[in-house]
């Protein structure tokens, strides 16, 4: 028998979760954003279950798009972080990729060089974010060169992407739309501004296209709230089994440091799943963990390969017996506030066998 740490993708909650992205956006194309691996979900197996129930796919860069052409998604892919050499254009070309313009030199190449078809090109606007994006003062500038430059395909798109959207009472979204949808309507271009936050907590933002990431895969956007709050099903089940049980002392410590002593005589399983897993290794003790359906303690530190688990409460659980760390019924939101890290952080650091 195989080590029993695996991830079990529930493609059923993927598409009710894409389901409420068309409910909440009714009137926009989507854009579904599969980077990562799809947020550790497998961007190949995600790729395939909503291909035919949206309009395009976000990703990183063009090896993450090569893949899934590769098995065969004919999807319309966009990079969102563009091209960072000239020398990837015409690979980029013959894929039929469309890129994210967001930096100066990205446009001067453009505006030489020779491709062999034109190129789709969405520009992105710096509108407070400051991380990727030009300024909204070169923006109009830039999109009238581009209109008029052989290598550039009708439409061009804007694009900017909201800083604060998970906390629904600061105004900095507010300030971001106004500064985008200010060059929106002077270009009258297509665009797009809301992510999951703006989904569901920015309907104002929602602009042609949104682009739904966290909420696809059934995580909450907003830091007070779980999936169910928001309409959303856990997508990913983490899962393993217990692997060792003994009866400990009264007085002894639990794993490295011995950091967790046993208040009394007490059984302690040991699980398959650690940080080299992906489970995170600062889940403090008293993190909750389901054994046999049945809320336990984590106790002591997260190893490489295990943890060890309060068997109080489970005095007949036995070796073989199924433990999950994270699924529909504990929500990964609780695990990673509790370990003092964010959802997204959790799901892309999976590493185990997946199963859908």
């Amino acid at each position: 028998m195989s080590r029993p740490a695996r991830a079990i993708i529930d493609l059923d909650a993927l598409r009710a979760n894409l389901q409420r992205v068309h409910a909440c956006a009714p009137n926009q194309r989507i854009m579904g954003a599969i980077k990562a691996n799809a947020y550790g979900h497998g961007a190949v197996k995600v790729a395939k279950a909503l291909e035919s129930q949206l309009d395009a796919f976000a990703v990183r860069c063009f090896e993450e798009a090569f893949a899934l052409r590769l098995a065969g998604i004919t999807c319309p892919i966009i990079l969102l972080e563009g091209f960072f050499s000239a020398d990837e254009l015409p690979a980029i070309v013959e894929q039929d990729l469309q890129i994210v313009v967001h930096t100066a030199w990205q446009f001067k190449i453009l505006l030489s060089v020779q491709l062999s078809k034109p190129i789709s090109v969405w520009l992105k606007v710096d509108t407070g974010m400051h991380r990727l994006g030009l300024a909204p003062n070169d923006i109009v500038l830039m999109y009238r060169h581009l209109k008029q430059c052989t290598s550039i395909a009708d439409p061009i798109r804007l694009m900017s992407h909201l800083a604060c959207a998970d906390d629904r009472h600061n105004d900095m979204t507010v300030r971001q739309s106004d500064i985008f949808f200010e060059l929106v309507d002077t270009l009258k271009a297509e665009s797009s501004l809301a992510n999951s936050a703006g989904i569901l907590g920015w309907p104002q933002t929602h602009a042609d296209w949104v682009r739904p990431g966290i909420m696809l895969y059934g995580v909450s956007p907003f830091p007070d709230t779980i999936a169910k709050q928001s309409g959303l099903q856990a997508v990913m089940q983490l899962e393993s089994a217990l692997i060792s049980i003994k009866r400990i002392q009264k007085g002894e410590g639990i794993g490295y440091g011995s950091t967790w002593i046993c208040p009394k005589t007490m059984l302690v399983g040991i699980v398959a799943i650690g940080y080299a897993d992906g489970y995170p290794r600062h889940a403090p003790s008293g993190t909750p963990v389901l054994v046999n359906d049945t809320y336990v303690p984590l106790i002591g530190r997260v190893s490489m390969d295990m943890i060890a688990v309060d068997l109080r409460s489970q005095e007949n659980a036995k070796v073989g017996d199924p433990v999950i760390l994270w699924g529909k019924d504990l929500p990964v939101e609780e695990i990673a506030r509790l370990s003092g890290t964010i959802a997204y952080e959790l799901l892309c650091h999976v590493n185990v066998v997946m199963e859908a």
